[in-house]
């Protein structure tokens, strides 16, 4: 049990934005498993997990096999679309973005630093992104992603 619940705990801190052992343990109450703060900071523990600044003077547990970097360039990535994605269209291997003028080229290193491994470049002008997807197959995927960024 207790290795599941230590997966599931990874598995969380990757996906949402965990600020205190309270809300981890709310979050595997959730999934299933009956645990008790102390429980929870035993696995914080053992899982060597680390506390990232987030914004606002918060900050949120990540695996310490997460580059800080990377996490916080999803972080600004998601920031971006949801105020600035206006459309979003595909074809082929391409997808273009829309946003209000002025926005398109910090949205775009944006995602160029989010380091997508579906995603092998964007070109932006003032208020449009192309997308370059490799292979055109996750084209599809890569548009989903975007949408849920921007629904928050």
């Amino acid at each position: 049990m207790k290795a599941q619940r230590q997966a599931k705990i990874l598995e969380i801190v990757r996906e949402r934005t965990i600020e205190t052992q309270e809300e981890l343990a709310a979050a595997l109450r959730a999934e299933g498993f009956e645990v008790t703060q102390a429980t929870v900071s035993r696995d914080i523990k053992e899982l060597s997990l680390i506390k990232i600044p987030g914004e606002n003077n918060t900050s949120y547990y990540a695996s310490p096999d997460e580059p800080m970097m990377r996490r916080g360039n999803e972080d600004r990535l998601r920031r971006l679309v949801r105020m600035s994605l206006t459309d979003i269209n595909s074809s082929e291997n391409l997808i273009i973005i829309k946003t209000p003028p002025g926005e398109a080229q910090g949205m775009a290193s944006a995602i160029d630093h989010a380091h997508w491994p579906e995603i092998i470049g964007t070109v932006a002008g003032d208020d449009t992104i192309l997308v370059i997807t490799k292979p055109k197959e996750v084209t599809p995927q890569v548009v989903q992603r975007f949408l849920e960024l921007a629904r928050g």
